[in-house]
């Protein structure tokens, strides 16, 4: 296990990003830290800046404002670049390749490269090595690409929306793989996705951007124990008033409203604990943030 004075898998001090072309900030005044060890799942809405946030971690892009280490590095630098892995939306590789010739790719570029883990990560997706990869459907693509990744070592792996274009079995599938590489070889793993059912049993922590600026940065377990889920009758809704509101809806006379509770609840709601799909789409919801008794 990685011991307490070890650097954090990722941190950002007063991070900002700025596209010149379009004239507008994808990240803002950003400070975050996620600790060595996760599996971190990076939500957002589209625009949020998760993309150009992984894209910062693996040295692709530079900040404009402030900073962000990898691994206590940083991103792109001798330091970083062989124990940092970046898996992003394309998933580049080249159609006309086998599998094996992309793998001996990765060995030639990968100092530390590691051939049985790559072949193995091939094979349990029934693939072949002397398969095209440009016939390949996409699910098996991203499995080879995972391949390359994980056959790199590395200590912190990125992975921007991977599981987008996959259906819920192979979805399934590579996510056990990314458990028992995390499990069994202490890898760090920042994984962006709009798919939240798939992050409720496997990530241990989350990052959350809104707007270009991070929400919420928090141990899962945490974020669940920290909010309630009321359910009672809309007269009830001045009892909130002493408790940060995330999200709230009305049915009729009836009132559900996520909260993350200042001491006791009174009145007489329904209080239960929610899921962190249930947390996540409540932040996710359009409105104020972060005042007390704020209504979404």
């Amino acid at each position: 296990m990685t011991g307490p004075d070890e650097p954090a898998a990722l941190h950002a001090t007063e991070l900002g990003f700025r596209y010149r072309a379009r004239g507008e900030w994808a990240l803002r005044e950003c400070g975050f830290t996620v600790p060595r060890g996760r599996i971190t799942a990076l939500v957002g809405r589209n625009g949020a800046g998760k993309s150009t946030l992984l894209h910062l971690a693996g040295g692709l892009l530079r900040p404009a404002h402030g900073e962000i280490r990898v691994l206590g590095a940083a991103p792109g630098g001798g330091a970083a670049r062989s124990r940092v892995a970046l898996l992003t939306q394309d998933k580049p590789l080249y159609p006309r390749f086998t599998v094996a010739d992309t793998l001996r790719m990765g060995g030639r570029l990968n100092a530390s490269w590691d051939q049985p883990v790559a072949e193995r990560v091939v094979r349990e997706g029934g693939i072949a090595l002397s398969a095209r990869v440009g016939e390949l459907s996409p699910g098996r693509r991203t499995r080879v690409a995972l391949a390359l990744a994980l056959g790199k070592r590395p200590e912190l792996l990125l992975l921007d929306e991977p599981l987008a274009d996959l259906d819920p079995v192979v979805r399934g599938e590579i996510m056990a793989t990314l458990m028992a590489e995390a499990a069994e070889r202490e890898v760090s793993i920042v994984l962006s996705s709009h798919v939240l059912p798939d992050l409720e049993q496997t990530c241990d922590w989350v990052v959350l951007l809104r707007a270009g600026r991070v929400e919420l940065s928090e141990d899962a377990d945490a974020l669940r124990e920290g909010h309630a889920l009321l359910t009672g009758h809309v007269e009830e809704e001045p009892t909130l008033r002493e408790h940060t509101v995330v999200h709230r809806r009305t049915h009729g006379r009836q009132l559900t409203a996520l909260v993350r509770p200042r001491g006791p609840v009174g009145g007489t709601w329904h209080v239960e604990r929610p899921g962190l799909e249930e947390i996540l789409l409540g932040h996710l919801q359009d409105g104020t943030r972060g005042a007390k008794g704020a209504a979404a």
